[in-house]
């Protein structure tokens, strides 16, 4: 595999952790969202109040988790492109 081949695949890997974290993070902040809103409505007695996540604010923390993950792969991606694959498998 060519040294940008390698690069690609770091940086497909990054991309789809920070994909799958941001989802599994709106995905329990949704099914928080139901206990809370009932613990807010025994507190204040208010049942109109209730707690929500925004679709908009959900897909925004979701592109903010790719891009952080996809930030901190670039160096590890570039460290691994530039290794000899015979020396990076003897020493790891």
């Amino acid at each position: 595999a060519s040294k940008r081949d390698i690069s690609r695949v770091f940086n497909a890997e990054t991309f789809i952790i920070g994909l799958i974290s941001g989802a599994m993070g709106i995905g329990i902040t949704v099914t928080l969202c139901i206990p809370i809103t009932r613990i807010l409505r025994s507190i204040t007695g208010i049942g109109s109040l209730r707690a929500f996540l925004q679709p908009a604010a959900g897909i925004a923390l979701v592109i903010i988790s790719v891009f952080l993950t996809f930030i901190s792969g670039l160096i590890p991606s570039r460290i691994a492109a530039k290794k000899d694959p015979v020396i990076a498998l003897r020493t790891e």
